[in-house]
């Protein structure tokens, strides 16, 4: 019978405690509490939709953008023009003749970059042979004769180009070049057939000037001094050109 009663106190205690006003406040609470804690969650859904990289802890990295300096670079400004035309001075060696100054023109095409075809153009004089000096009034060859005249046409191809530097400042355009050819040499009073073969370097201190230093040897058959042999005719020389 107690037992009962004391069940029944308990169910009407039961019912009747939502109604006071403490437990209502608490129970507002807890509502506001899981209200706010759900608008919360919302915040950082929507959030992380709209930037999915802002959830990582990790900060970026920084682009970094370098600091060059740039300088000023001269292109040469090479005339599309091919042809080049040039004289030349310096020192040819006849054989058994000895070494005398020499001087000519010359006219080149630039096929290519680097293959070009050159007419040419010189002259010179020949001297007097050991047996002339030695023998007195003895002349071989007159006047006109030791006339040293060749001109031929010869095939050139530019290698090894560069720069050639005049200071700290200046560079020039530079190669090497050899060139090989035929032609004729007049001398003795007789037309011979001539090989030539030969080299050099060239430096443009401008877009249109070119100097040269180069070196070649004009060989051809002959029979001046009795014996048919061939003779190796060497000329050394500086020459200047312009292209147009």
């Amino acid at each position: 019978m107690e037992t009962r009663v004391r069940g029944l106190l308990l169910t009407a205690l039961l019912l009747t405690l939502p109604q006071l006003p403490g437990c209502a406040t608490v129970h507002r609470w807890r509502e506001h509490r899981a209200e706010v804690r759900a608008a919360r969650e919302e915040a950082r859904t929507e959030a992380a939709q709209a930037n999915p990289s802002a959830g990582s802890d990790s900060v970026p990295p920084s682009v970094v953008q370098p600091q060059i300096e740039r300088r000023k670079v001269k292109v040469p400004r090479i005339r599309s023009s091919n042809f080049e035309l040039g004289a030349h001075y310096g020192v040819v060696s006849i054989e058994d003749f000895g070494s005398h100054p020499a001087y000519g023109f010359d006219l080149a095409y630039h096929m290519t970059e680097d293959l070009f075809v050159r007419a040419e153009v010189g002259r010179s004089k020949g001297g007097l042979t050991s047996f002339e000096t030695l023998g007195g009034n003895v002349r071989l060859l007159t006047e006109g004769e030791r006339r040293f005249t060749y001109y031929d046409l010869g095939l050139g191809y530019n290698f090894l180009p560069g720069e050639a530097f005049l200071g700290r400042s200046r560079a020039m355009t530079s190669s090497f070049y050899v060139i090989g050819g035929a032609g004729a040499t007049q001398f003795g009073g007789d037309k011979k057939f001539t090989v030539i073969v030969g080299g050099g370097y060239q430096v443009l201190p401008t877009d249109r000037l070119a100097v040269h230093v180069g070196f070649e040897d004009h060989m051809f058959q002959t029979d001046l001094l009795g014996a048919s042999k061939l003779t190796h005719n060497l000329e050394a020389g500086v020459g200047i050109s312009l292209y147009f």
